[in-house]
């Protein structure tokens, strides 16, 4: 073909050949003959079609040297002028990142149509610089542009990064106003932006308010999107039933989108339904469809299937690679965790942010401090230890380790630090005891004008909670309506039940509890019932139990913890009843176990377990620290 390009061809057959490798999705091809319809000039001179068509070539590569190239190359001619061509640059340079660049052309123009003010301002909308883009728009609004449905698109993007739900409303209403709702791509984007922002009710109404005649599958991927985004896999579920039965054919989006919104283990079985619906539709061959099984499977348990997906790719990205570690290290296995990252770097494939995290919570979740302090090393010999998120997920580690003096240290030693950051020092500080220190670094938090999210405030209620500080617990929890705007979840009421049982307010904290707007779960009422314990209070114990008897009939705790109960206080017959109770809905307690780290590989004891290799030599060491217990107790009660 290199044969063929030496050929005379004119500008039109040029230009035919440029668009058809754009259209082909080869951008590098579409270059490659504007450089050689360049050496056949004067015989072929570009015109402003090449030039759109080379700017869009550009735009797709991303790169930020060909934009300088081209933008030069269309200086030299008299098409610099053609308000097209200089719209096709400001395009080129938005995509490439070189805002400035775009800006600058921008300026230069001396007319402009809508769609010129459309690219600059989705320039500002993609670069996040929402106050320029706001100025921007309220100025093509000023010199008479009258707005189209791509503007209405860019500015429902320019809300939602801001996070502003009632913005949104009023964009919708601009929208409607102007007529452009009946637009799908606009329907489409609102849908999408309501569901981000939170508000599925209001992105199911815009749903339902496409024509049937313009409802496309665009349109069921978004609304399944925005449930999966929400962790609402039955509704997600539902509306691709209705899509099926409606006769729409779901693509590689769809069952994209319906994968991410599994994540617990009861929707394992749904996911394996739309594997096989994947693989139906020939999707099994995509690796974006293949690390998101990956992912389904580790985070609704089926670890096994999750490996038995990634064994079978024949190429593995660092996406891949990372999910599947990821599976390992949510579980706490952190010696697979660790042999993938092993193959992982040994397959040539660089670990990035997302995978050095993963590795670090999995030393954190299993108290790995010698290899979470290598992780600490690796991090700092890659360059990632700059990364925010990186030394945000070794201070948990560190302080899940027992280690808080070193996550405070690389706390102080950060040269940025994020809401994230504090959130994870306040938080280790409770874990570890030093609750004071969490409640002055929550006030300089404050003091220093950052704004906590219901996560730091969790934190702050812990320490409270732990240390038994009633009064400031109760004071900050009433500050997260009052001041912050945050309205408390169930974590929050439940560190103000569990302060108030701790303090033996166990009336009090029995009628928190039935006051909560929510409904409490079985950890609120399990951890009332451990306070009666404590307090001897069978009243309140009697009904909370009761309560966790409906909620689970199988679980053992609750009936083991009321017949303790029961002992303290000398009632055998309520002893016998918890027991015959327990027999007769057939309810066992699970098999207690400990893990612990020995030459960097962790080893799992489970209670009454006799066929463990190493077991006559674990019950010998055991049998003699029972004897040097009784040894010594029988020794202070000599003394005594």
């Amino acid at each position: 073909m290199i044969s063929v390009y030496g050929e005379r061809f004119s500008v039109t057959a040029w230009n035919s050949m440029i668009r058809q490798a754009l259209n082909n999705g080869d951008p590098w091809k579409a270059l490659f003959f504007f450089r050689q319809m360049k050496q056949q000039q004067p015989h072929a001179q570009s015109n402003k079609v090449t030039f759109i068509f080379v700017a869009k070539a550009c735009a797709k590569l991303t790169d930020s040297v060909f934009p300088g190239i081209v933008h030069s190359s269309v200086v030299k001619t008299p098409h610099y002028s053609d308000m097209y061509v200089q719209t096709a640059l400001i395009d080129m340079y938005v995509k490439c990142n070189r805002l400035n660049c775009a800006y600058l052309v921008f300026e230069e123009m001396l007319s402009r149509d809508v769609a010129s003010w459309n690219v600059m301002f989705a320039g500002f909308v993609q670069m996040g610089f929402s106050t320029r883009a706001s100025a921007f728009f309220n100025t093509m609004r000023f010199q008479g542009i009258m707005p189209d449905a791509v503007s209405i698109m860019g500015l429902t993007q320019l809300v939602v990064g801001m996070d502003d739900l009632k913005a949104l409303g009023a964009v919708n209403c601009f929208g409607y106003k102007c007529g452009f709702l009946a637009d799908t791509s606009v329907a489409n984007t609102l849908i999408s932006g309501y569901a981000k922002c939170g508000d599925l009710h209001s992105a199911e109404r815009i749903f339902c308010g496409i024509d049937l005649a313009f409802l496309n599958v665009v349109s069921w991927n978004v609304m399944i999107a925005g449930f999966a985004s929400c962790e609402q896999p039955v509704m997600a579920t539902r509306f691709y039933k209705q899509m099926l039965n409606n006769g729409y054919s779901p693509d590689l989006c769809t069952i994209l989108n319906l994968l991410s919104s599994f994540a617990q283990s009861n929707y394992l079985c749904w996911g394996m339904s739309v594997h096989a619906h994947g693989l139906k539709l020939g999707c099994d061959t995509d690796i974006a469809m293949l690390n998101t099984l990956i992912s389904m499977y580790s985070k609704c348990g089926g670890i096994k299937s999750a490996k038995h997906v990634f064994d079978r790719m024949s190429s593995r990205s660092c996406v891949t690679w990372t999910a599947m570690i990821g599976g390992y290290s949510e579980i706490g296995d952190i010696d697979q965790a660790f042999m993938l990252f092993d193959d992982m770097v040994a397959a040539g494939e660089k670990p990035d942010l997302v995978t050095v995290v993963y590795l670090i919570s999995a030393c954190g979740k299993v108290g790995a401090l010698e290899l979470g302090k290598w992780m600490d090393d690796y991090t700092f010999s890659q360059g990632l230890k700059n990364h925010v998120m990186v030394c945000n997920a070794l201070m948990d580690m560190y302080a899940k380790c027992g280690s808080i003096d070193d996550a405070e240290t690389l706390f102080d030693s950060m040269s940025t630090k994020n809401v994230v950051s504090w959130t994870t020092l306040i938080s280790g500080f409770a874990l570890n005891g030093k609750f004071e220190a969490a409640l002055n670094h929550y006030n300089w938090m404050l003091n220093l004008g950052l704004k906590p999210n219901h996560i730091t405030l969790l934190a702050v209620l812990q320490a409270c909670t732990h240390a038994g500080f009633l009064d400031k617990g109760r004071e900050i929890f009433d500050t997260m309506t009052e001041v912050h705007k945050i309205n408390p979840g169930l974590d929050h009421y439940a560190c103000i039940s569990q302060l108030l049982a701790r303090k033996g307010m166990l009336k009090e904290a029995l009628q928190f509890i039935q006051e909560m707007p929510m409904k409490p779960d079985a950890g609120i009422w399990s951890y009332l019932l451990s306070a009666c314990k404590i307090h001897r209070n069978i009243d309140v114990a009697e009904y909370a139990a009761s309560v966790l008897f409906e909620l689970d009939p199988q679980a053992a705790a609750p009936y083991v913890e009321m017949a303790n109960i029961y002992a303290s206080a000398k009632d055998w017959n309520g002893v016998a009843a918890m027991r015959m109770t327990m027999k007769c809905t057939q309810v066992s307690k699970s098999q207690g176990c400990s893990v612990i780290q020995v030459d960097g590989m962790c080893k799992s004891f489970a209670a009454g377990d006799r066929l463990h290799p190493q077991g006559s030599q674990v019950f010998e060491i055991l049998d003699g620290l029972v004897l040097q217990l009784k040894e010594d107790t029988e020794f202070t009660s000599v003394n005594s």
